[in-house]
Formats: C-alpha cells, sequence, structure tokens
C-alpha cells in the first residue's frame, strides 16, 4: 500500500535559496481579494456566508441574505483594501493578489489600482466558497471558469493558484489544467519544492495560516495589532536567525482587505513593515517571483529510483537482495506501507529493518545463514553476490596471504562452531586489522549477545548497500 503524505520533505538538509542579494529571508504578502465572491444568495448560493468576519460563530442562513456580514465584505472593498494600498505603496512592497474571480469582475477600481501597482494578481479560484465535498467534475469546470473571468478583468491568464477553502482533489486538477508556475494550496514547508502529480512536476510555493490575519476572527488567534506585530515579529527573527546561520527561509503573511484593513489591526502590520525596514538581507517578493526564481535555481530533477512509486515485481527485483538471499523482506516491506518518506536510503532501510525485526528468530537465523563466511571458500570460489564481493574487496579480503587465509579459516570455523551461524560485520566500515580484531572479541561473547550483534551488522550492511544505490 502507498501511504501518500509527503512526511520528510528536505529533511534536515533543505537545499540553500540563494534569495537575490544574498537575503536571509524573503518575506511575502498576500493579500486576499475575496469581497463580492463569498456565498450569497445574489451570487447563486444557497446560503449567507459565515467564515472569516467579525461575527464570531456565525452560521449559514439557508436562502437568506446576511446584512451584516454582507457590509463587513463591503468594508474590505470599500475602505480596508484602499487602507493596505497606501501601506504598501508608500514602503514600495509588491504583493501578490489572491483574486476571487467573481470578486474581480465586480471591483473595477480596485483591480486598476492593482495592475496601476504591478502587484502579481493570482487566481484565488471561481468563488469563496468550500471545496470539500465539490466533485471532481465540477471543480475542474469551476477552475477553468476562474481562469476565464481572471483573464477577461486583469488581461491575461494567472500564474499563480491557491484556493483556500479546497478539496482533497484541489492541487491535482490545477496541476493537471497546467499553465500555472506555481500553486499555493499547502501549508508543509517554508521553502518551494516540486510535486510529481501523473509524471508532471508542479512547482508549489506553500503559504501559511499561522501568520495570516484571520486569526483575529478565529479562537486562539490575535486580540490586537499588537499581539499581531510579536508574532510577526517573533516568526520574522527565527527565519532571519536561520539564514544568517546558512539556511534561508519564504515567510508567508496572508491579509484580508475585511480584517487586517481595520484600523486598529492595521497598526500591528505597519509597525512589521516598519521593523523589517531595519534589516538589509531583506527580499520582499511576490510569489511569482519567488516561484521564478525557485525554478531557475532549483529546476525540477527527476530522481533515479522512487522505491515507493515501483511495482511489486520491481520492487522485489531491486532490493530483495538487500538483505542476504532474503528477498522475502523486500516483499512484506512493499506489502506493508510505502510512501515518499521511505524514498531515500535512511527511509528505505528504516521499512526494510523493520521486517527484518518484526521477523521472528528464526527468519532472521535464516537471514545470518545466509550470509557468506568471510575470506571463506566461497569467496576463493569467486561464488559471492556481486555485494558481498564487492564488500569483501573494499577491506582488502580479497588479496589476503596465505597466512591471513589460514587465521580467517580458523576464527570462522570457531565462530560457526560456537554459534551456529557465520561471522558477520559491515567490513565498509573497517580494514583487515580491525575486522580480525573483533573475530577475537567477539568469541568471546554469549550467543544472546551475539545474534543481536550480527543482526544489528547485517542492518548496518543493508544500510550501507542502499546509500551505494540510493541519494
Amino acid at each position: 500500500m502507498r501511504y501518500p503524505r509527503d512526511m520528510l520533505g528536505y529533511g534536515p538538509n533543505p537545499p540553500t535559496a540563494n534569495w537575490p542579494g544574498g537575503a536571509n529571508v524573503a518575506v511575502q504578502f498576500v493579500l486576499n481579494y475575496e469581497e463580492g465572491g463569498e456565498n450569497n444568495v445574489l451570487h447563486g448560493d444557497g446560503q449567507s456566508e459565515a467564515f472569516l468576519a467579525d461575527v464570531i460563530g456565525a452560521a449559514p442562513w439557508p436562502g437568506q441574505r446576511h446584512w451584516n456580514i454582507e457590509s463587513m465584505y463591503e468594508y474590505g472593498a470599500r475602505a480596508g483594501f484602499w487602507r493596505l494600498h497606501r501601506l504598501f505603496m508608500q514602503n514600495h512592497i509588491p504583493v501578490t493578489i489572491y483574486g476571487v474571480a467573481t470578486a474581480l469582475i465586480r471591483a473595477p477600481a480596485q483591480v486598476e489600482a492593482m495592475l496601476e501597482a504591478g502587484w502579481e494578481i493570482a487566481s484565488h479560484g471561481y468563488k469563496w466558497v468550500e471545496h470539500k465535498d465539490m466533485p471532481p467534475d465540477v471543480e475542474r469546470e469551476q477552475i477553468r471558469e476562474a481562469i476565464r473571468l481572471h483573464t477577461l478583468a486583469t488581461g491575461s491568464r494567472p500564474l499563480g493558484w491557491y484556493t483556500g477553502r479546497c478539496s482533497l482533489n484541489t492541487v491535482d486538477l490545477v496541476s493537471e489544467e497546467g499553465g500555472f508556475a506555481y500553486i499555493s494550496d499547502t501549508y508543509d514547508d517554508d521553502l518551494p519544492y516540486w510535486r510529481v502529480h501523473d509524471g508532471r512536476p508542479q512547482l508549489i510555493v506553500p503559504y501559511t495560516l499561522s501568520a495570516n490575519d484571520m486569526r483575529f476572527v478565529t479562537a486562539s488567534g490575535f486580540s490586537n495589532g499588537e499581539e499581531y506585530f510579536q508574532f510577526l515579529k517573533d516568526s520574522f527573527d527565527c527565519l532571519y536567525a536561520e539564514g544568517e546561520a546558512g539556511s534561508p527561509k519564504m515567510m508567508s503573511i496572508g491579509l484580508h482587505c475585511r480584517l487586517v484593513g481595520q484600523p486598529g489591526r492595521l497598526q500591528g502590520l505597519k509597525r512589521f513593515v516598519d521593523y523589517i525596514k531595519g534589516f538589509d538581507k531583506v527580499w520582499t517578493p511576490t510569489r511569482l517571483e519567488i516561484a521564478r526564481h525557485w525554478a531557475s535555481e532549483h529546476p525540477y530533477e527527476a530522481p533515479d529510483l522512487v522505491p515507493s512509486q515501483m511495482t511489486r515485481d520491481a520492487f522485489v527485483h531491486r532490493f530483495g537482495s538487500i538483505f542476504e538471499h532474503s528477498a522475502w523482506i523486500a516483499e512484506r516491506a512493499f506489502d506493508g506501507e510505502l510512501g515518499p518518506a521511505n524514498d531515500t536510503a535512511l527511509g528505505l532501510h528504516f521499512a526494510l529493518k523493520m521486517q527484518f525485526r518484526a521477523a521472528s528468530e528464526g527468519e532472521r537465523l535464516g537471514v545470518l545463514t545466509a550470509h557468506p563466511d568471510l575470506a571463506g571458500k566461497l569467496a576463493a570460489a569467486r561464488r559471492l553476490t556481486a555485494a558481498s564481493s564487492e564488500e569483501q574487496a573494499s577491506a582488502g579480503l580479497d588479496a589476503l596471504t596465505d597466512g591471513d587465509r589460514e587465521t580467517f579459516t580458523r576464527l570462522n570455523t570457531a565462530y560457526t562452531a560456537k554459534f551456529g551461524f557465520p561471522f558477520i560485520i559491515a567490513v565498509k566500515d573497517n580494514t583487515k586489522a580491525s575486522i580480525l580484531a573483533a573475530f577475537e572479541q567477539r568469541l568471546n561473547n554469549s550467543r544472546e549477545q551475539e545474534f543481536a550483534t550480527a543482526c544489528a551488522q547485517v542492518e548496518r550492511i543493508a544500510r550501507l548497500r542502499l546509500e551505494s544505490l540510493l541519494a
């Protein structure tokens, strides 16, 4: 069974962003323009809007307009937008607009101001409604209609996409539609990354809700502008320090005209804008600029092997010998659960060794006895597996003197007689001298101790073999 979620990402060593000017952090402001695209019976919807407005705990009114909610959205278009427009224009900071298509066609003055400012206008979908229960065919058509209306309203098609209230299918459907420099319907990283769907790579520029002004109207959110400023400052300080240490990241800040566009809240945002102006290595791009930079600096490179996407036969053929002559371990790993986290040497080794550890003692003994003697008769007759031959050669065991060979024969015989399985050691970690020293020392172990030691060495050998196959 393939587990689709990627719980690894870049892991402990993310790529260096190489932001322009050597910036330590890219601070990216998004202004969501949704006013006029929200749920409303005037728009053909079955209920009023109840999401992200200053009526805490509001519920949709089926078949009715909600005058208070409507007027709060209208505040965003009539007053909040222009207050935010002045703030960013005065500070020469470009903004990415997430524009709902049906909101843009009802906002000619605001759209003209966005275009004159040179801001990026990305698509925020056809309507500002919930998509979780929307059939894929309906959502696909709405994506296309959003692109069509967006093009009519702005003069060009959107190159960025963010639905927000998305479905499980949204990112796949937008990827299939194509033509987008990036999609932002994820919250899973501080850096862009490539996501492959149906064999086609799509750049993802993740978004965030933690630094989003929606928390002014949600539980455990911001009570006032000062709390908002402090959270943004703390986030920035952390990311800036990481950038100084050599790992630059991206900071997304999501805004709404009707929320942070309110005077008391705006002051917190203004304080943050003033704060970051005191730092030299800060880049304030649009999301499209980030996407183009990333595609240039970190173009997609298809991996040679993606274990979790292989067929069972191909997987077992490729990895069945990682544990010596024990293909059943690969079979059980494949039949268990594999996902993107298992597509690295570390991750696949984890999946395989879990099956080895879960096996019975008799099965694990079978794996031990499948290993050849070190510098034994099979090696002399050149009948080792390719992996074992390469490993033994790495420690010089393919070029022994007659005296060395006699010593190994004596130790092999004594060890096998005492424990009932051959001496196993990860020879790539050792030299001939250290192997002989380990031989002498381990002969003094109890069988229980040595069984555990041998199993650990089998796992180590498997890890080294995988590292030679997978980055």
